[in-house]
């Protein structure tokens, strides 16, 4: 394809907002990131959206949408498209300077092993309400398929990485509510897989223990002293073992091994959790990475990065190389939508373990809709 100028959406596990990116891309090698923004979910969206992935995962796989995740479809999509309003408003384009979008919703239920991968967000609404082509469910055709459904953002990890004209390994490490790496050497095809938790733990403790989303500054974990009992407990589980390609529900793990640890051990046992996952990853890689270039909300996370760099040794922002870590995710499916209406494939055996590689994403067409988020 020739040049396009997408704009990619992400709303991770975490809950936390909308990020919302423009690209222009040609779905191979040429990527050059626009303005992005990100846009913080109302405490009622989160709940939400909370009770949403709730009811799903009772209802197990494969089961009608419950009307409580019904109605978070609703007002997810229509937060994504005010973000979308807000970030051409902010950059001072309209709908028709944007030939797609990449809208990759949110994952309420994510068990590929069961054949199943569940992301609300309505991609023919989102079309309507803001007048621009969509394309949305990235992760079922991949599923369908035999693979995982995830990681998707490698395909976009390496065309950034073509451009560092990198002599030995690298690795691109997502730390967001779940953390995935994606592998990249000279010669071979990238690997990618889930590492184990995120944010996502964290987060959960320290609403449960300071009443606010986030552990901010890591301020919680670096007051605190690790547990190594608790965290060789924690590092023993069968997942770690496991060779990719592999992939996590953001509930697939949980803070029951800490009950009853003072606050403080215990965010600084999970922000070794984090790192000490990582480090069980590289077990499973072709060479160790040189170099460790990391995105996603837990880079700002002093605790996370300071445990990374003990395990890893090389560990940057992946601002140092001139990325953006707060957009690269959303950026990265402006890309995948440009791919997906050339035909290309998102995902590849080495990243998700598809048995060959695979498109993804349906197209939702705007149909000359009002040109107007509401």
């Amino acid at each position: 394809m020739g040049e396009v100028t997408a704009l990619g959406l992400m709303s991770g596990t975490s809950l936390d907002g909308v990020d919302a990116a423009i690209l222009v891309t040609d779905g191979a090698r040429l990527v050059q990131p626009g303005p992005a923004l990100t846009v913080g979910y109302e405490p009622e969206t989160r709940v939400l959206l909370a009770a949403a992935t709730q009811a799903v995962r009772d209802a197990g796989p494969g089961a009608p949408l419950p009307a409580v995740a019904v109605e978070a479809e609703r007002v997810l999509t229509r937060a994504h498209a005010a973000a979308i309003q807000r970030l051409l408003g902010e950059a001072g384009l309209t709908p028709a300077d944007i030939q797609v979008v990449g809208f990759h919703g949110q994952t309420v239920l994510h068990a590929p092993d069961r054949g199943c991968t569940v992301q609300i967000g309505d991609g023919p609404l989102l079309a309507r309400l803001t007048g621009i082509d969509v394309v949305y469910d990235f992760r079922s055709a991949d599923v369908a398929a035999g693979g995982q459904g995830a990681p998707l953002a490698p395909a976009y990890h390496a065309a950034l990485a073509a451009g560092l004209d990198a002599e030995a390994p690298i690795a691109v490490l997502n730390l967001g509510g779940v953390a995935n790496l994606t592998w990249i050497a000279p010669g071979h095809e990238p690997i990618a897989f889930d590492t184990g938790p995120g944010n996502g733990l964290l987060d959960d403790w320290a609403a449960a223990h300071l009443g606010a989303s986030f552990d901010r500054d890591g301020a919680l974990a670096r007051a605190g002293t690790i547990w190594p009992d608790v965290l060789g407990r924690l590092l023993d589980h069968p997942y770690f073992d496991a060779p990719p390609p592999k992939s996590l529900d953001r509930h697939d793990f949980s803070l029951a091994a800490l009950r009853g640890l003072p606050a403080a051990d215990g965010a600084a046992t999970l922000a070794a959790f984090t790192a000490g996952a990582v480090g069980r990853a590289v077990e499973h890689l072709a060479a160790p990475p040189a170099r460790w270039l990391v995105c996603g909300g837990g880079r700002h996370n002093p605790a996370v990065m300071t445990a990374l760099r003990r395990r890893l040794g090389q560990v940057d922002p992946v601002e140092a190389v001139g990325w953006r870590g707060d957009s690269l995710e959303a950026e990265a499916f402006a890309y995948l939508a440009v791919r997906s209406l050339g035909g290309l494939p998102i995902s590849f055996p080495g990243t998700t373990g598809v048995p060959a590689p695979t498109g993804g994403g349906r197209l939702a067409t705007a149909e000359g809709a009002p040109a107007v988020a509401s």
